[in-house]
């Protein structure tokens, strides 16, 4: 007889547009039900019986084709039971959420009844963008760089009207981990595992995904380290892709092939496109933080 036994009310993915939560949920569908790799965490039952959904995105994941609007504009929640080396029943649940409404919570102040209900899990997987951070403008930069283009000369500008949109990532992450320790979604201490994705394009810089966290999003890494809030952390650096798909051409004549892409369909077993790495290690294993923040 199975053991059920429970690690955690679930997991909240929880990213800015662009943040690549369509792409991991395809990842770790391919991962659980192909078992081409070992995992920590196989996979058992569907809660939902939802699967039309995560095959259609995880053909397009195999055939590594962008995920089109369409398969976004569809996003919806997924439940799923995964098994540990035990047979012990892990119930995890995915509120994946179009990253749009994120973006609301932060520039519009508003929350919807809907994330409320599928926000109530007990721990976060955050997905941010290596290659799309948003950096602070440095009033130091800005003005090296006028004197610079003007040849020294001192130019009179327009105020640009600040909008909320224009914020620095870092600030916006913080603000929405924030209001998961603010009612109606406090659930006191949680686990975050702060998935810096893109790692493929990010690591040129040559830092440990913690390093990155650290000289990227200072104050990210500083609010977490803090302790302030309650949060339990780990940093990982992910590319559940493997490199640059091809242009979705559902609609789209002109959508764009690339060369890499062809490279990735030539792995043997496309589990190996997906790169996860922490504290100098790297495996294939999607479930290895899913374990971590349900334990």
């Amino acid at each position: 007889m199975m053991n059920t036994v429970a690690f955690g009310s679930g997991v909240s993915i929880v990213g800015l547009p662009g943040s690549g939560k369509t792409t991991f949920l395809a990842a770790l569908w391919h991962l659980v039900q192909t078992g081409e790799i070992e995992t920590k965490l196989r996979y058992g039952s569907m809660s939902n019986q939802d699967y039309a959904y995560l095959n259609k995105i995880v053909k397009l994941w195999r055939k590594a084709k962008e995920q089109g609007r369409t398969q976004i504009a569809g996003m919806k929640s997924v439940s799923m039971n995964l098994l540990d080396g035990e047979e012990r029943s892990v119930s995890v649940t995915f509120p994946d959420v179009p990253g749009e409404k994120y973006r609301r919570m932060w520039e519009e102040r508003k929350l919807d009844e809907d994330l409320v209900k599928n926000l109530s899990s007990s721990n976060i997987m955050l997905l941010l963008n290596g290659d799309r951070i948003r950096a602070p403008a440095w009033i130091t930069e800005r003005e090296a760089l006028k004197a610079s283009v003007e040849g020294g000369k001192k130019v009179e500008e327009e105020p640009e009207e600040w909008l909320p949109a224009h914020a620095p990532t870092q600030v916006q992450l913080i603000d929405l981990l924030q209001h998961f320790r603010r009612a109606p979604l406090d659930r006191g201490p949680r686990r975050v595992a702060v998935m810096i994705g893109a790692w493929d394009k990010a690591e040129g810089e040559g830092k440990t995904p913690a390093e990155f966290q650290s000289a990227k999003l200072p104050m990210l890494d500083q609010y977490l380290k803090s302790g302030r809030d309650g949060w339990t952390f780990r940093t990982y650096g992910l590319s559940a892709q493997g490199g640059e798909y091809d242009e979705n051409d559902e609609n789209n004549p002109k959508a764009k092939t690339r060369k890499e892409a062809e490279h990735l369909r030539d792995f043997d077993l496309a589990s190996k496109r997906i790169r996860l790495l922490r504290d100098g290690s790297e495996t294939h294993d999607l479930t290895e933080p899913l374990e971590w923040l349900m334990n």
